[in-house]
């Protein structure tokens, strides 16, 4: 049976449109007819893209993580608003690399597993933010196989490396073999960051966060990623990156930026702290941070990244709609998500006129 969704402006990934959404058998159609479901203003989009998740539901990525607890965390978020999520691992063992790589490959056909994101351990402990600093090397021989391997067998595989800690020959194998290699925790040069992208890197991780700074004689990461990367994730929760840098950065990179939540295990939830290794973070005021007021992660949901982008920042709401679902597919290489086109999968969501989350459906069927 075919329903047609009224009342709420459609952004469709590429752009805005009256006239209502039409789904059946799970797809979008493209003729209207059937029932007709008025929704109450806002607007109508894609399901939400996130690709950076360190956790959710109270279960942070980590050696121990199962495929059982990637599909938990895919529910989790898709109540937030997200359809699609690269959980992400941040810096720790080769064996709890291999381990989380093992559970993405069982995850695969998960609904929302979109892949699997390993933030470190290749970076530079200089720019370590809140990574454990004695689990941060240089990328080996045996490094390189296991990511090459896992990118011939997940959805997606993005890898978060500072260029100090690879090769270019590296990054090149990465790229070749279907990784989408990130720059980022990083105290590189310009020089260096462009030689990334030279080699194959096509991204950088949360833009301004645990990177070098734009300099007036050198430029570093953030002026790199600002004139060179072809895509950049931000952290638009207005504590990470102030709006004011936000703004430069939309005037620099128009098209290329990308929101993530770079949320943890909070996500979900109301707990107000949890351990990450053996490190207690704490859950205060809409941040999460060690004990000593480090950034860890963050607490934020894209819907609330969107509101940011549009309120503080001043985007227009296509542009911020873009920012969480055609970007981030275009930067997973991938045409058969963050849009609404005739035919394609019907995973979307609305928002009311504050932005705020109203309705979540997953292929066609509203799962809140």
């Amino acid at each position: 049976m075919m329903t047609t969704y009224t009342g709420a402006i459609v952004y469709d990934g590429t752009r805005l449109r009256e006239g209502g959404l039409s789904v059946a058998g799970g797809h979008v159609a493209d003729t209207d007819a059937g029932p007709v479901e008025r929704l109450e203003g806002g607007w109508l989009l894609p399901g939400l893209l996130d690709l950076q998740v360190n956790g959710g539901g109270g279960h942070q990525v980590s050696g121990a993580t199962t495929a059982a607890d990637l599909a938990m965390m895919c529910r989790v978020h898709e109540r937030l608003g997200t359809t699609g999520i690269l959980p992400t691992l941040i810096t720790d063992t080769p064996e709890a690399t291999a381990a989380v790589l093992a559970a993405g490959v069982e995850a695969a056909a998960v609904p929302g597993f979109l892949g699997l994101h390993l933030e470190g351990p290749h970076l530079d402990p200089r720019r370590k933010g809140a990574h454990d600093p004695t689990l941060i090397r240089p990328m080996t021989d045996t490094d390189l196989n296991r990511l090459c391997e896992g990118a011939k067998a997940l959805p997606s595989l993005l890898v978060t490396l500072a260029p100090e800690s690879v090769t270019a020959a590296q990054i090149a194998a990465l790229a070749a073999a279907g990784v989408v290699v990130s720059l980022g925790h990083s105290d590189c040069g310009l020089a260096t960051a462009q030689a990334a992208f030279a080699a194959g890197a096509s991204c950088v991780t949360h833009l301004f966060n645990a990177m070098s700074q734009l300099g007036n004689r050198e430029p570093g990461l953030a002026g790199a990623a600002l004139t060179g990367a072809p895509f950049c994730g931000l952290i638009a929760d207005g504590i990470h990156v102030a709006p004011e840098a936000m703004r430069i950065a939309m005037a620099a990179a128009p098209g290329r930026l990308f929101l993530v939540s770079d949320c943890m295990a909070p996500a979900g939830t109301v707990v107000t702290e949890f351990t990450l290794g053996t490190r207690r973070i704490l859950r205060r005021d809409g941040r999460l941070t060690l004990e000593d007021g480090t950034l860890a992660g963050a607490d934020l949901t894209l819907p609330q990244a969107i509101r940011t982008m549009v309120e503080r920042v001043g985007a227009a709401p296509e542009v911020a709609f873009a920012m969480a679902t055609s970007r981030p597919a275009a930067c997973l290489r991938r045409s058969d998500i963050g849009h609404l086109r005739p035919g394609g999968r019907a995973d979307f969501v609305h928002l009311g006129p504050d932005f705020t989350l109203r309705g979540v459906w997953r292929a066609g069927q509203r799962v809140r």
